[in-house]
């Protein structure tokens, strides 16, 4: 098999999971696209070295991180709407966590926000987090903290999925 295939066999493998990751980064589906795109293309011409001995998935999500916030400083901020839309007949109580949920990732930081995605959609440990982020697992505790802390004023009414002990213990 030569490189092409390995790393055609690569995107295959983790489309999925690294579209997914680029969309909870981004909020928006297009725009995660395009952020995975551009990643791919810069991991496409250092994959002679990432498939010989590193680590390509790792590697790969800590790209998307840092073009993310790359993006996130030259774009003007994002101003969320503080209105939760009309709930329609047709809208459960999680399509209205979801969205509320969405709101609130908006308006964290983007390094913040990287640090909820990376631990708790992505289900990253401590240590795999701030290898991704290229910080260390203390900065990964702190932000994480401050994260959840400000997704919690952001949106009181999602703290009621989670009762003390089990935020706690997210918060951890």
């Amino acid at each position: 098999m030569d490189r092409h295939d390995d790393f055609r066999e690569f995107v295959l493998a983790r489309q999925q999971a690294l579209v997914r990751t680029a969309y909870l980064l981004t909020g928006d589906a297009h725009l995660a696209e395009d952020l995975l795109q551009s990643v791919l293309i810069k991991v496409a011409g250092k994959w002679p070295k990432l498939s010989r001995g590193g680590n390509p998935e790792a590697y790969t999500r800590k790209a998307l991180v840092n073009q993310y916030i790359s993006w996130k400083r030259r774009l003007r901020p994002e101003v969320p709407s503080t209105e939760l839309p009309e709930r329609g007949a047709s809208h459960d109580d999680a399509a209205l966590h979801r969205i509320v949920l969405r709101q609130a990732l908006a308006r964290l930081a983007p390094r913040q926000r990287a640090v909820i995605v990376l631990r708790f959609w992505e289900d990253l440990t401590e240590a795999q987090t701030a290898e991704a982020l290229g910080c260390s697992p203390g900065t990964v505790k702190s932000q994480a903290h401050h994260a959840l802390a400000r997704l919690r004023a952001f949106a009181p009414e999602l703290a009621c999925l989670l009762n003390d002990s089990e935020m706690e213990e997210v918060a951890r």
